[in-house]
């Protein structure tokens, strides 16, 4: 029993937040980043690469606008009504405080795959993991998890600014993944990094007829000259 010397415990009411919806990338960008390689745009750039997660099948592609979520350790209850919202073209972006349980299991794929989701990103776990394969839904995550988060109605939010993988990723951004990661862009962005990987990737076919008739690799990257001016070569 509380004597009159105690105070009252302190009562914190439930804080959610569930901005709009954010302005999705057009259908022909997403579409053109589909045809090109995260690999290719880390030959060019160091930032905007997600890193630590790794995907549930290889290969994997996808292609969309962020729907962000930030939950607090354990609730999850922002991430159901998330996964309502979501439409054709979303991917879903999922922060969790650092804790590491799967806040992702079959029936929220489920949600998120009839509603249109392009892929799953998640700062945490999965579980159900071959439900969720057999849906077909790309998901990249920290691994998998028996370990759930609950429905507590503490907290979370929705279309919020978050942060994944050491990259700040913002309602609305384009996100570009495949077999060998996941990078993030701006909408504005697009039309040029897209001509840029594929002049690079154009290029690959005639330099391996070039190798194959005998032209050296070293040389077409100039990594040979570095050991020739050094006397190692």
């Amino acid at each position: 029993m509380r004597t009159l010397a105690e105070p009252a415990p302190e009562r914190h009411e439930p804080v959610f937040q569930f901005l709009p919806m954010p302005q999705q990338i057009s259908e022909e960008r997403r579409q053109s980043l589909l045809t090109v390689q995260t690999s290719t745009l880390g030959h060019l750039r160091d930032f905007g690469f997600v890193r630590g997660l790794t995907p549930n099948r290889r290969p994997i592609q996808f292609a969309g606008t962020a729907v962000t979520v930030r939950l607090p350790h354990m609730d999850s209850s922002a991430l159901h009504v998330a996964a309502d919202h979501l439409r054709p073209g979303d991917v879903l972006v999922v922060e969790q405080s650092g804790d590491e349980r799967s806040s992702f299991g079959g029936m929220v794929a489920f949600t998120a795959k009839t509603r249109g989701a392009e892929g799953v990103i998640l700062a945490g776990a999965m579980n159900d993991f071959d439900e969720v394969l057999e849906l077909g839904l790309p998901v990249y995550s920290r691994g998998v998890s028996a370990r759930t988060t609950r429905i507590l109605g503490i907290e979370g939010a929705i279309n919020v600014p978050i942060t994944v993988g050491g990259v700040v990723i913002r309602p609305g951004d384009a996100i570009f993944a495949d077999s060998d990661g996941i990078a993030v862009l701006t909408e504005d962005e697009i039309d040029d990094i897209v001509t840029d990987l594929r002049g690079k990737e154009g290029a690959e076919p005639a330099k391996k007829a070039e190798i194959t008739a005998g032209l050296k690799l070293s040389e077409w990257s100039g990594a040979a000259q570095y050991f020739q001016t050094s006397g190692a070569a």
